[in-house]
């Protein structure tokens, strides 16, 4: 069963809420823990490797499902 507090859907939102989005969901989680990310933004496919690196996070996994690019995060 997956956890609600480490999945985000940011479907349907634009440039910068899914980042915002999971920095935010991130700050709950602790270190080493992962979140997943659901997210259709064109924007995301270079937002969220920027957002890992910038803030310490390991960009695990991105991969395309459709239109849909799902994010996996380790938390720094």
């Amino acid at each position: 069963m997956s956890d609600l507090k480490n999945d985000l859907d940011a479907t349907g939102l634009l440039c910068p809420l899914p980042v915002l989005k999971a920095r935010k969901r991130l700050q709950r989680l602790s270190p080493g823990e992962t979140l997943t990310m659901r997210a259709d933004d064109p924007a995301a496919v270079v937002d969220v490797p920027h957002f890992c690196a910038e803030a310490g996070h390991e960009l695990v996994s991105a991969i395309s499902e459709g239109a849909v690019q799902v994010y996996v995060i380790r938390k720094g």
